[in-house]
């Protein structure tokens, strides 16, 4: 297994067991909205995003850079 995959499959794990135990309900107020939802789902849609966004960036960048 490549080490790369490693550290991905324990972060992973990490935020796995991070948003478990972060189930309570929480306001979200963003200028003129207001949401309630689950923390652990606000946490987890925060890492997904995070993640899409990083990986179009990565490949956007090689991409961009190839002659």
């Amino acid at each position: 297994m490549n080490w790369k995959w490693i550290v991905i499959l324990i972060l992973f794990i990490l935020v796995v067991i991070f948003t478990a135990q972060n189930y309570e309900v929480v306001e979200i107020k963003f200028l003129f909205w207001t949401l309630r939802m689950s923390r652990s789902i606000i946490i987890f849609l925060s890492v997904l995003v995070g993640t899409i966004l990083g990986i179009s960036l990565s490949v956007f960048g090689k991409k961009k850079s190839k002659p």
